[in-house]
């Protein structure tokens, strides 16, 4: 049994994602970290102890994070035994296979 939570836009929490899919994330969409920074509305001080590990979030710290993020193509990919991930969002008007 997994210990992690059923990721969807509703259901994710702090301890489902890590400070290494916050900065795969970034990578995947080639933002900054100040870009990320400005699109959730908190500090770039802030976002690197959180993808340093320094630190952990509030809720609602994280809460913008994510929604910044899968506002901009990301999904969250769970564990369920093959490992946690990133990677960019189908486009429901996209043909299959194309973003």
């Amino acid at each position: 049994m997994s210990l992690f939570v059923t990721f969807n836009k509703q259901n994710i929490m702090k301890k489902d994602i890590s400070p290494q899919q916050l900065r795969a994330a970034r990578a995947l969409i080639d933002w900054t970290r100040e870009d990320l920074a400005n699109a959730s509305g908190i500090t770039v001080r802030t976002l690197v102890r959180i993808e340093n590990a320094q630190t952990t979030s509030r809720q609602t710290t994280f809460d913008a994070l994510v929604a910044a993020l899968e506002t901009a193509g990301i999904e969250f990919i769970p564990e369920n035994g093959g490992g946690a991930g990133v990677r960019l969002a189908r486009r429901s008007n996209s043909p299959k296979g194309q973003m």
